[in-house]
């Protein structure tokens, strides 16, 4: 065996078009898989998901087939139509999305012709999200593909200044809530109608019209793209990818960005300066601590491809503080890889972090080695200190054995409870200096 995952940082792709679903209002996701999927998805989400997990149709009450070996040999569609039957009888939704598991993704029975049985009945989606075809991530791409496919209605005319938001993943982003929240504040800022689809401020109406945006805005270098592809195939609408906007310096650049694909006559900057304005006279009150007990710190991040990049943005253009390694645990292409480095490039003295990809978290000690390699004496020898770990939950035993401060914030966190906590926008930033200092003085 050449390589392997050691402790995986997601779930398969059934995992997450499952947890897409259960942020999604309105709607019923029927599993056709095997016994103890369900169970599994939901026990993964507890323990990664700042302790969410569960609702209204999600965790162990979600709709499942159940199939076993019988269903193997002959086929699994009649214990499919079964569950459909007695889920629209029980389940009070108005989308119901039927996904597949391994066993029934291999077998090859047609969820398409079920649901065509019952689309009399309801708004019915099938999507072939067989585990083996991926992470949680490609999950939430194939099941909105499939959605934007089967569901959302075309419309031949766009709604001025209307956006959808792509690329936050529901649960795999423990912060999707806030973020999409805030994501929502700073663009109606610049007088645009935002559609998240996840949030309680949001219906399905939202969903099944979303064909009559104007643009699609990824807020991801990787998740969600292939979702903004489908939507400018079949509904026409073009797209931009950018950073996760946390703080002002990313935020001004979305908010740039967004301005020149709409050609909007708002004044952009003026906005930028007022929000910036309030950013910082909120920041003056950490200033004299902050320089006084000298909280600058070096940072060793270790996340998602979401997350590395905005922190390590965030840290070097906001906060001034030097991040020395950002370690990727996705598993990413060669293109991919060199579009991210080149994100995280910075002008001299800094140059950026070291950039490693490894999906192997429990490496980075050996990287911060070869960086800081040890000397028979360190009294001349530059250290890495002061310092903390940014990353999972995962990486608390690298910042142990580092004997530094730690903050979970990537997929996953089992030490913090998040219900409407987000990183995105002027106040998302504020947000983070607080757990990033609070981290940093709690050992105190």
């Amino acid at each position: 065996m050449s390589d392997y995952i050691e402790r995986p940082r997601c779930f398969c792709s059934l995992g997450g078009a499952l947890s897409t679903l259960e942020a999604l209002p309105e709607t019923i996701p029927v599993m056709h898989c095997a016994v103890g999927c369900a169970g599994s998805i939901a026990w993964a989400q507890n323990g990664g998901c700042a302790l969410q997990v569960g609702g209204h149709c999600g965790g162990l009450t979600v709709p499942s087939s159940n199939v076993g070996e019988k269903d193997v040999v002959f086929g699994g569609t009649d214990r499919l139509t079964e569950q459909m039957k007695n889920t629209l009888e029980i389940m009070d939704g108005r989308l119901y999305v039927i996904i597949t598991g391994c066993v029934t993704e291999i077998i090859g029975d047609d969820i398409r012709a079920v649901a065509a049985e019952f689309s009399s009945k309801a708004d019915i989606v099938a999507a072939n999200t067989g585990g083996f075809k991926g992470n949680s991530y490609l999950g939430y791409d194939i099941v909105l593909t499939a959605i934007i496919n089967q569901y959302v209605k075309k419309s031949a005319e766009k709604k001025k200044r209307s956006v959808n938001i792509l690329g936050i993943v529901p649960y795999m982003d423990v912060f999707w809530r806030g973020n999409l929240k805030g994501v929502r504040r700073i663009l109606e800022k610049i007088g645009l109608c935002v559609n998240t689809f996840f949030t309680d401020e949001d219906s399905l109406d939202g969903l099944k019209n979303s064909s009559e945006a104007e643009l699609n805005i990824v807020l991801s270098d990787i998740y969600g793209i292939d979702t903004a592809k489908a939507y400018e195939e079949v509904h026409g609408i073009p797209y931009i990818t950018a950073t996760l906007p946390v703080g002002p310096t990313a935020v001004a650049d979305l908010l740039k960005a967004v301005s020149k694909a709409l050609n909007l006559e708002t004044d952009v900057d003026a906005v930028i300066a007022a929000e910036n304005e309030k950013f910082y006279r909120c920041l003056e009150l950490f200033a004299d601590a902050y320089n006084d007990a000298d909280l600058q710190r070096y940072a060793v991040i270790i996340a998602d491809v979401n997350y590395a990049v905005a922190i390590t943005r965030f840290l070097l253009d906001d906060l001034g503080w030097i991040p020395v390694m950002t370690q990727f645990t996705d598993v990413l292409d060669d293109e991919q890889r060199e579009r991210i480095i080149d994100k995280l490039k910075s002008p001299p003295p800094l140059n950026g972090p070291r950039v490693v990809f490894d999906t192997n978290a429990s490496e980075a000690i050996r990287y911060i080695n070869e960086l800081y390699p040890k000397q028979e004496s360190d009294k001349y020898a530059e250290t890495l200190s002061p310092a903390m770990v940014i990353g999972s939950s995962l990486d608390r035993a690298t910042a142990l054995k580092m004997g530094v401060p730690h903050l979970s914030v990537s997929f996953p966190v089992s030490n913090r409870a998040i219900l409407n906590r987000g990183y995105i926008g002027f106040e998302g930033g504020l947000t983070l200096i607080e757990d990033l200092l609070s981290a940093a003085v709690a050992a105190r």
